[in-house]
C-alpha cells in the first residue's frame, strides 16, 4: 500500500463520474474541515498480506493524526500511486476495515465514494509534516 498523507485546513469533494459498474449510484458533495487526508493505493501484493496492511495502516494513521494534532481523517482511494493495483473489491474491503478499526479507536473517519472520480479541492498546510509519503 502506498499513501500520501496531508494535514489540511479543509478537503472538499464532489462525485464526478462512476468508474466501476458494480457500485451504487451516488451523488455526494462534502467539505471536511481541520482534517488529515489520506490518498491511498492498495496494491496487488497487498492481497497476500491483508491483516498486516490493515494493522500497519491503522498504526500509521493514528501516528499521523497525533503528529498533526487532528481528530478526524478522510480516506480517499487514489489508484495512481503505483502500477501494481489490487482488485477493486479488495481495495474497497481494505478501506472499509481500516475505517471500522479507526472508528473503534474513537477517530472520526470520512471516506469518499469508492468507484468514483471526484472533483476535489484541498488546502494543505505548509509545515514539513503536512505532506508525507508512506509505503507499507
Amino acid at each position: 500500500m502506498k499513501m500520501l498523507l496531508f494535514d489540511t485546513e479543509y478537503f472538499w469533494y464532489d462525485t464526478f463520474s462512476k468508474t466501476l459498474e458494480n457500485v451504487g449510484d451516488i451523488k455526494k458533495e462534502e467539505k471536511i474541515e481541520t482534517t488529515a487526508v489520506v490518498f491511498m493505493h492498495v496494491e496487488l501484493e497487498d492481497e497476500e498480506r491483508k491483516n498486516k496492511i490493515i494493522k500497519n495502516a491503522v498504526k500509521t494513521f493514528k501516528w499521523y493524526l497525533n503528529k498533526v494534532d487532528k481528530e478526524r481523517i478522510v480516506l480517499h482511494s487514489f489508484a495512481h500511486l503505483s502500477s501494481s493495483t489490487s482488485s477493486p473489491e479488495f481495495a474497497a474491503e481494505i478501506i472499509s476495515e481500516i475505517k471500522e478499526k479507526l472508528i473503534n479507536k474513537g477517530i472520526e473517519v470520512h471516506t469518499t465514494p469508492f468507484g468514483y472520480f471526484s472533483e476535489f479541492s484541498i488546502h494543505v498546510r505548509g509545515e514539513s509534516l503536512a505532506k508525507i509519503f508512506k509505503e507499507i
